[in-house]
């Protein structure tokens, strides 16, 4: 495959960075100081998904029933508990630890390898943790947004934490099949999975303020279990802001 396309792209958006709407250094919000590059990586992967994946998760929709999707959406949430249960055991919560691996058996054993989800019709617990996380806990706990190519928003923190994460995603994409579609059938549930949003993304008025400062807020709360509530409104009403000329 030709990465030369689009490795140029990437290129141009960081040179531009500077020719954006972002605000000037001095008022830009210190959890995202590299604004002007990020506004740009966001409309690059806004602008793919619009012309791909959307398109093909719309489809994917569409032809697949409803409750077969469910069965795939858990199937694949059973194989990515292990890195759930490796991340609680680096935070030093031995008891979820234990819960986790006991999920992830009886989903595997009784539930078709994780399409029937019948750990939590028995009441077992479900955690979402990760390798970022576990940084953050470890004392790593703020960190500068960043918007990564195609994966969508991040931070620093959270960014370097994905090599790892890539590296069992890779193992379970091989032991699904041996040549990669189990993890592009995984992106295109994940991505069908969040089509009922449009909407309310694209009423904002910057939907690149409202993916960050929601995003950030899920983080928050995933990290610490508090986070306060950002001011939704703000970019839901076109009438409070005014446009940045070109």
């Amino acid at each position: 495959m030709n990465f030369r396309p689009l490795t140029t792209l990437l290129l141009a958006l960081l040179l531009t960075a500077c020719a954006t709407s972002a605000p000037p250094p001095d008022e830009r919000d210190p959890i995202d100081p590299w604004e002007p590059y990020n506004r740009n990586m966001y409309k690059f992967n806004r602008t793919l998904d619009k012309a791909l994946f959307r398109p093909v998760a719309t489809g994917y929709e569409y032809v697949v029933p409803d409750p077969v999707e469910t069965g795939i959406t858990n199937f694949f949430d059973n194989l990515k508990s292990v890195r759930t249960t490796v991340s609680l055991a680096l935070q030093g919560r031995p008891a979820d630890t234990v819960t986790s691996m006991v999920r992830f058996t009886m989903n595997s054993v009784f539930g078709l390898a994780g399409f029937f989800d019948v750990a939590t019709r028995s009441g077992v617990p479900q955690y979402d943790e990760d390798l970022g996380q576990a940084l953050a806990i470890w004392g790593w706990e703020d960190s500068r947004y960043f918007m990564l190519p195609l994966l969508g928003p991040s931070t620093l923190r959270d960014g370097l934490a994905r090599p790892a994460e890539a590296y069992y995603d890779l193992l379970w994409r091989k032991a699904v099949d041996g040549r990669g579609y189990g993890i592009a059938w995984d992106l295109i549930q994940q991505r069908a999975n969040v089509l009922d949003r449009e909407e309310q993304l694209e009423d904002a008025f910057d939907e690149y303020l409202f993916v960050r400062d929601a995003w950030l807020q899920n983080r928050e709360y995933k990290i610490t279990g508090e986070s306060a509530t950002p001011d939704y409104d703000a970019y839901l009403d076109e009438a409070d802001w005014e446009e940045d000329p070109d």
